[in-house]
């Protein structure tokens, strides 16, 4: 049976690079560009047009260089951004406008003073003047994670009467619980009219740490497109990590849900956004962090030697990175040791390892980790007789 297709929505340049710090120069944002180009993404939000001359020349740039992906530009409720934004995506093979308004309760009073009538009309006519530049208009409901369900709906059924091709579902605080977003998906399916002609998107931030989890949810609830970026970076606490959900789908072929990411190139993807912006990727992070493949407890490594997929339920080499490591600390145990040993040049007996471990503790305890050249100087410093192999 063929799996349905969920759209990668990259948004690593423009939600992403709003991070502290990690602000990028105009050649770095091309880069990157063509790199998410060539991994397989299908939308590239390139950046917000209007918010400076900047981010206008980059957004133009990549939507002369993309050669697959829709390039995206995001605009506010206004129509002097959409025009910005469509004189900077003018070159792209694919464009799309990304506008919006919050919806919420919280916005509505605080952000807009003003009423739910006069939202949904913004709303339809932000969308309305955008898709007289572009046929690809998407349209956000800001914090629809804590909008009333019902009010939601109407604003969904009134851009999509206006031309949206895309309903984004943000849960910008990232508050939503994993089975309320995926409720509010399977509403939205169930009671918006015409929502057979517009894609649900999944927008989650990871204030609570479940960004990806959301995102999940609502794309086996209906959503069909996720929006993410490379490392979970972005706003606050991040936003939905690509790697994960991409990799998240793969591992589980029973949601008969996939994408067009070429997984290989995710862990190379990874260290070049990382490097690029200055922002580290934590060593426990999922799928990319330079432990995800490592172990360390002796239980586990015994595991790996013997079987891999006793302890790893994704073959590294499908996330581009070489192999596992053994890495050799004061919790490691004999077959570890004989197993690096081993790829250093040292086949040891039963005997000869007995003898090697004990030595080896010793180190180990006074030491973090062991590196190859270490272990040489631990089987010299037990007094054992071996021939390197």
């Amino acid at each position: 049976m063929s799996k349905d297709k969920v759209q990668i929505f990259d948004t690593t340049l423009r939600d992403g690079e709003q991070v502290p710090g990690c602000k990028l120069d105009a050649e770095q944002k091309l880069v990157i560009a063509e790199r998410l180009d060539y991994l397989g993404v299908d939308i590239i939000e390139a950046g917000f047009p209007v918010s400076s001359p900047g981010d206008f020349k980059s957004v133009t740039e990549i939507s002369k260089l993309v050669k697959n992906a829709t390039v995206c530009g995001l605009t506010r409720a206004v129509r002097k951004d959409i025009e910005v934004a469509a004189e900077a995506l003018k070159y792209a093979n694919r464009a799309r406008i990304h506008t919006g308004i919050g919806t919420s309760d919280s916005h509505i009073k605080y952000k807009f003073n003003s009423n739910k009538d006069a939202i949904i009309e913004r709303a339809i006519d932000a969308v309305s003047y955008a898709k007289t530049f572009v046929e690809d208009v998407e349209f956000y409901a800001e914090d629809a994670g804590r909008t009333d369900n019902e009010f939601l709906a109407r604003v969904c059924e009134a851009v999509v009467k206006a031309g949206a091709t895309v309903l984004n579902i943000p849960d910008t605080t990232g508050y939503c619980l994993p089975d309320e977003y995926g409720a509010k998906m399977k509403y939205l399916k169930e009671n918006v009219t015409g929502i057979h002609k517009a894609v649900l998107s999944c927008h989650c931030h990871n204030d609570l740490g479940l960004a990806t989890a959301n995102s999940i949810a609502g794309v086996i609830n209906g959503a069909r497109q996720i929006e993410c970026t490379i490392n979970g970076i972005g706003e606050r606490a991040g936003n939905t990590s690509l790697e994960e959900v991409v990799m998240i789908l793969r591992q589980h072929p029973s949601l008969n849900l996939d994408t067009n990411i070429n997984s290989k190139l995710l862990f190379d993807t990874s260290q070049m956004v990382s490097q690029k912006m200055g922002m580290m990727v934590q060593p426990n992070k999922a799928i990319v962090g330079a432990n995800a493949f490592a172990h360390s407890s002796g239980i586990h490594q015994d595991g790996v030697i013997k079987n891999r997929e006793t302890y790893e339920i994704i073959d590294p080499a499908d996330v581009g990175v070489n192999e596992s490591s053994i890495v050799l600390t004061a919790r490691s145990g004999r077959a570890a040791l004989a197993y690096r040993a081993k790829l250093v040049g040292f086949e040891l007996t039963k005997l000869q390892l007995d003898e090697v471990y004990q030595e080896f503790l010793k180190f180990a305890d006074e030491n973090k980790e062991i590196t190859d050249q270490d272990i040489p100087k631990i089987i010299e410093a037990s007094n054992i007789t071996i021939e390197s192999i």
